[in-house]
């Protein structure tokens, strides 16, 4: 899936229960963070016509999709939460949704499956793969993303406060206010008799 699609993820979890800014953050990117280690292909890009390319990007996606990544995540969420048990409980999910959501959708266009190595680095006993995998354009997540994108966009608007509150309390109120501006509850009208 594409990082989009787990970041929405994370918040509409976050939103599940009664969490302040700051918890709603941890468990919304700890639905993201498994693809830090996507970020070297940023230098394998750079590095493409290169006599010797780095392959970080082909050669480590995905070998932070681990328990042990998982645990090491939560354990951050409760130290650094205001309701510790239930935001790290929530930060737990949040990581193994992403997971989920690899599994299911990430396959690319050459047939390659990106399999989970979850005991990583203890066994490589566990490759998790689903024979059936869809591609990362196919229609299904294109379908979850718009799903999320839609619950993310209601709970903002019926809630008071958005993915946006991540960056900006200043950004995030002026979102609402277009938001439940364009979204206004239509009052019913005088009737003609």
């Amino acid at each position: 899936m594409n990082p989009i699609t787990h970041f929405m993820t994370g918040w509409v979890l976050a939103n599940g229960a009664r969490l302040d800014r700051r918890d709603r953050a941890i468990v919304t990117l700890a639905g993201i963070i498994p693809d830090i280690d996507g970020a070297g292909i940023i230098p394998e890009f750079l590095t493409r016509h290169a006599s010797q390319p780095l392959t970080w990007g082909s050669d480590y996606h995905h070998c932070l999709h681990t328990l042990p990544f998982a645990v090491l995540v939560s354990a951050a969420g409760f130290a650094s939460a205001k309701r510790r048990p239930l935001t790290a409980a929530l930060a737990w999910l949040s990581f193994h949704l992403h997971l989920f959501e690899d599994i299911l959708g990430s396959r690319g266009p050459d047939g390659y499956q990106w399999p989970i190595p979850y005991l990583a680095p203890f066994s490589q006993a566990w490759a998790l793969t689903w024979k059936h995998q869809w591609q990362l354009d196919a229609w299904p997540n294109i379908v979850l993303t718009a799903v999320l994108l839609a619950a993310t966009l209601y709970l903002a608007w019926k809630r008071g406060y958005s993915p946006a509150e991540m960056v900006s309390t200043r950004a995030d109120q002026a979102f609402i206010a277009a938001l439940r501006n364009r979204f206004q509850p239509r009052r019913a009208g005088p009737t003609l008799h």
